[in-house]
């Protein structure tokens, strides 16, 4: 009961840490774009929150393993409040390159906050359901991983929503100091409900150690490095950009984006049901991963094809596009956040599990970077030419995963 009652905990505080996070990049890159940033400045505004990503998954990992998970959850809560009073501290008699210095390094510990969050949460999440699951089936492995991402997708697309909405509302900084509140409530709740040696473990002793990664890990944080480079090389500035230059509303793109999210995050969470065999066992991951990997890249490359019948066209083609992708990236999603726990040990999760989200954010980094790029060189079709470009790459990654071992139960009979 107390391992099922921490992933309780771990999911509610990582529900709350997200509503935040959405609505800091919808505030951020609305406000902006507002007081007329550029499409490359907006995405300068980024890099350094996703730039900061790799290396605190990678020292969030094996702080995670030193310390404890549940100290890491509260330094990444810590981290993220300090990140918003930072920025709400923003005047507006600045110069625009010192406002841009000051947003992308407040950005920069929000990255640090959303990685070191990230990690603890799902290293918490192999923890207690290796704890309350014990020897039963991959499936069940898969349903908790898949509800855990799905659900906290769906309170990021409330925080886009939220964002949108706090800054007509209360304004840029009314807005961050509201947040701030939230977050300093979920911290509370946190320190005082979860035990402080949560996770910890004999970490790595050296560098060498510590990149020690099966080959299992290294390929799928290689395709993870294109998966989310992927989706975020059109959705973070061109997609936002297209519907506000289309004559839409602050509210009405935070909304829209909002519902996308929410129902991407639904979508995740029934994911094993979507699932030939539906995660039975590690090998119906796999072959998952590789099936809808495919899949996935087919949808940017007929949306390319169609914006090319017409202006009147465009915006059809974007909503429809996009929910089909919101559907499949879904689904990739999720197997892929379910194969990393089964592929990561045990003992020293955390660090299996921060290695690979370093990969994560190397993507965002990247499809962040491009996607401010390639909207200034040729619009949301260049943004979805480079998608589907990376998904490619990410599918050839997935075609070489290897199986997953067979692993020894409490009465040493083998088991997937």
């Amino acid at each position: 009961m107390s391992a099922t009652r921490n992933y309780v905990i771990v999911t509610a505080a990582y529900w709350g840490f997200t509503l935040t996070d959405g609505a800091l990049r919808m505030l951020v890159l609305l406000h902006f774009f507002r007081l007329g940033y550029s499409p490359l400045t907006l995405a300068f505004l980024f890099l350094l929150y996703e730039a900061a990503g790799v290396l605190a998954n990678l020292i969030g990992g094996w702080l995670a393993t030193h310390f404890g998970i549940a100290r890491m959850l509260a330094v990444g809560l810590i981290t993220q409040i300090s990140g918003f009073l930072m920025m709400s501290a923003l005047m507006p008699e600045w110069s625009a390159m010192a406002s841009v210095a000051w947003v992308v390094a407040a950005q920069g510990i929000c990255g640090v906050a959303k990685d070191l969050t990230k990690t603890a949460s799902k290293s918490a999440i192999k923890l207690t359901a290796d704890q309350a699951l014990g020897d039963e089936t991959p499936g069940k492995l898969f349903r908790w991983v898949a509800w855990f991402t799905g659900s906290k997708n769906a309170m990021k697309g409330f925080g886009f929503f939220l964002g949108g909405v706090l800054l007509e509302g209360l304004g840029f900084k009314a807005a961050l100091w509201t947040m701030a509140t939230l977050l300093g409530l979920v911290l509370l709740g946190v320190v005082l409900s979860l035990p402080a040696q949560m996770g910890k473990a004999q970490a790595s002793k050296s560098a060498r150690e510590f990149f020690a990664k099966g080959r299992g890990i290294n390929l799928l944080a290689a395709a993870r490095v294109f998966l989310f480079g992927a989706r975020d090389v059109w959705f973070v500035v061109g997609l936002p950009i297209f519907l506000y230059a289309a004559g839409w509303t602050f509210t009405m793109v935070g909304t829209f984006l909002a519902i996308w999210t929410i129902g991407y995050g639904l979508v995740q969470a029934v994911a094993p049901a979507l699932v030939r065999g539906g995660g039975r066992n590690h090998q119906d991951g796999i072959a998952a991963a590789r099936l809808w990997s495919f899949l996935l890249a087919l949808i940017p490359a007929a949306m390319v094809g169609w914006l090319n019948f017409g202006q009147s066209y465009e915006l059809i083609a974007v909503v429809t596009g996009l929910i089909l992708f919101g559907v499949a990236f879904a689904i990739n999603s999720s197997v892929h956040s379910y194969l990393v726990l089964a592929y990561a040990g045990s003992e020293k999760a955390a660090e299996d599990v921060g290695f690979y989200y370093a990969a994560n954010a190397a993507g965002r980094f990247m499809g962040t970077l491009l996607s401010g790029l390639l909207y200034g060189v040729g619009g949301l079709a260049a943004c979805l030419i480079g998608s589907a470009t990376m998904l490619a790459a990410c599918w050839l990654f997935t075609l070489a995963l290897p199986p997953l071992a067979r692993r020894l139960n409490r009465e040493g009979q083998q088991r997937l």
